[in-house]
């Protein structure tokens, strides 16, 4: 997530080719004197009109689903609110199961929705302070775990079977929404990079195997 201002693409840095589209009301090019990222501004909650030119939204692809296997997203933000869906594939209803990263009452929060059941985990404290957080959410065959700056903060044992969507992953909120009967849960704050990968990740930092999408 390192584009230059007025990119309209943000580029999976790992050579897959998962780009996305960038929407129109995204800053791109952002420099907080620590990072350059992408900063997404303010929005009302749940008060139209939609505003599709606040996300991020990546084509459906396999890689980008978690399946059955062990799967992990990583990424590093920076906010002072309180709301907003960071990055989801899917939303609660759809067919295949989702996955999301939210900030609800500005604790982190990591969902996965498969064919045998739903593991929420939400972090203790909260980290809408202004600084800058890694979160890494992952779905491993002992379980799920959400860790916030490298440690563990919430974990559940169990399987929540496969999570097989054609949805596109969207960054900054849902795609698919009215802000009447549906909100959009913008997100409001910064973000740095993500890390989309489907395997373990070891230590705390973005590295990882082969299979990764970097933004």
């Amino acid at each position: 997530m390192g584009e230059p201002s007025g990119s309209t693409w943000m580029v999976d840095s790992s050579g897959r080719g998962h780009h996305g589209r960038i929407g129109h009301e995204v800053g791109v090019g952002m420099f907080d004197g620590v990072a350059v990222g992408y900063r997404f501004e303010r929005l009302e909650p749940d008060t139209p009109p939609t505003r599709p030119g606040h996300l991020v939204n990546v084509p459906d692809h396999s890689d980008l689903d978690p399946g059955d296997r062990d799967f992990v997203v990583t990424l590093r933000l920076k906010t002072t609110h309180k709301f907003g869906n960071v990055i989801q594939k899917g939303q609660a209803t759809v067919p295949g199961g989702n996955w999301k990263i939210q900030l609800p009452n500005g604790r982190a929060t990591c969902t996965f929705r498969g064919s045998k059941g739903t593991i929420e985990l939400i972090a203790p404290d909260r980290i809408n302070d202004g600084g800058w957080h890694l979160v890494r959410c992952s779905r491993l065959a002992s379980g799920v775990y959400l860790a916030v700056d490298g440690q563990v903060v919430a974990a559940r044992e169990g399987r929540v079977g496969t999570i097989d969507n054609d949805w596109p992953v969207s960054i900054g909120g849902k795609p698919d929404c009215d802000q009447i009967k549906v909100g959009c849960d913008y997100y409001a704050g910064d973000l740095d990079w993500v890390v989309i990968q489907g395997a373990p990740v070891p230590g705390t930092d973005a590295s990882g195997p082969a299979d990764a999408d970097r933004w």
